[in-house]
C-alpha cells in the first residue's frame, strides 16, 4: 500500500489534508479515471435542508472541486439516493448541476429515489442507464438493490441470475461492480438494519469470479473499506452530511462532505482517495432528528 496525494490539491484550495485512500502498488498512468459521487438528497424545493443543510449547496461546491480536476475523469458513478424526495424537480436540477461537467454519468437508484421517475428524467445526455459496459478495458456491472418504499435493501433473483450470467460471459474483464446498500455490517445500531438483506446470495455469486476486483456502494455516509477473498468493498461518503459510526440510534458525524476517485489500470490494478471539501462553513445549524 502507498499513499497518494490529490492530484491538483494546489487548485482546490479548499481541498481537506484529512483524506483516505488505498493503492495496491505504485503504478503508472491509469487506464481510466472515475469519480464517485452517491447521496446527494436533492428536494423539489432549491432551498429545502436535509437536517440543517442545503444539499444543493453541497453538491454544487463538491461539482465546483471535480471541475478543476486535472485530468478529468473518465466519467461520473452516481451511486443512489440521487434524490430526497423521488421528484421529478429533483432530478432536474441534478441534470442542471452536472451538465457543465460535460462528463458521462452512470446512475443507480436507492432508497430514496423513485426508479420510474429516474428513468424518465435521467435518460438524456449526461446521464447513461447502461446497467454493463465496457470502458477501456474495464467492466462495469450496475445493481438495483431498491426495495420500493422501504430503506432496506434486496438483490432479487432475477437480478442475481443477470449478475451471474454477466460475470460468466467476459472473465477475461477486470470488474467493478457498483449497488447501493453496504453488504457488511457498520456496528452502526440503526443503520445496520437497513443494509443488504441478502449479502450471502450476493456472495455466492461474487466469491467464484476472480475479474471482480472492486464492489462500491453508498447509503453509509461514511468511508468504508472491507476486504473478502480477492475482492475490495469499498463505501463513500456523501456529498451532503456524514453519518456517525457506532452509534445506537440516528446521529450526524461532523464530517465534511466528500467523493471518490478511483483510477483503473489496465492490468486490473487500481488505486483510490477519499477527498473532503469544505462545503458546509458551519454546523452550528445542523440537527440530528432524522433524515
Amino acid at each position: 500500500m502507498r499513499s497518494l496525494e490529490p492530484r491538483n490539491s494546489a487548485f482546490i484550495l479548499n481541498l481537506l489534508a484529512s483524506y483516505y485512500q488505498t493503492s495496491m502498488v505504485a503504478l503508472p498512468a491509469p487506464a481510466l479515471s472515475i469519480v464517485q459521487v452517491t447521496d446527494t438528497h436533492l428536494f423539489a424545493n432549491p432551498t429545502q435542508t436535509l437536517v440543517g443543510i442545503s444539499t444543493l449547496e453541497t453538491l454544487n461546491v463538491i461539482l465546483q472541486a471535480i471541475r478543476g480536476w486535472q485530468p478529468q475523469p473518465d466519467f461520473l458513478l452516481l451511486t443512489g439516493d440521487l434524490s430526497q424526495d423521488g421528484s421529478p424537480a429533483s432530478y432536474q436540477q441534478l441534470g442542471d448541476l452536472l451538465g457543465p461537467l460535460a462528463l458521462p454519468c452512470y446512475w443507480l437508484p436507492g432508497n430514496h429515489d423513485h426508479w420510474v421517475t429516474m428513468e424518465q428524467s435521467l435518460s438524456t445526455a449526461p446521464f447513461i442507464g447502461d446497467r454493463a459496459f465496457v470502458i477501456k478495458g474495464w467492466r462495469f456491472l450496475l445493481l438495483n438493490s431498491q426495495i420500493p418504499n422501504e430503506v432496506p435493501g434486496l438483490l432479487t433473483p432475477e437480478t442475481l441470475a443477470w449478475l451471474d450470467q454477466e460475470l460468466q460471459n467476459s472473465p477475461e474483464l477486470p470488474t467493478v461492480i457498483a449497488l447501493h446498500h453496504p453488504l457488511f455490517p457498520l456496528e452502526t445500531d440503526w443503520l445496520d438494519r437497513s443494509c443488504l438483506q441478502n449479502p450471502e446470495d450476493f456472495f455466492a455469486v461474487v466469491d467464484h469470479y476472480s475479474q471482480v476486483k472492486l464492489v462500491l456502494f453508498g447509503h453509509i455516509h461514511q468511508v468504508f473499506q472491507q476486504q473478502r477473498h480477492q475482492v475490495t468493498y469499498l463505501g463513500c461518503p456523501s456529498t451532503c452530511v456524514q453519518f456517525a459510526r457506532g452509534s445506537a440510534t440516528f446521529t450526524i458525524d461532523l464530517l465534511q462532505p466528500g467523493f471518490r476517485t478511483l483510477d483503473l489500470y489496465a492490468d486490473g490494478t487500481w488505486s483510490t482517495a477519499v477527498h473532503r471539501i469544505e462545503a458546509i462553513p458551519s454546523f452550528e445549524g445542523v440537527n440530528g432528528r432524522g433524515y
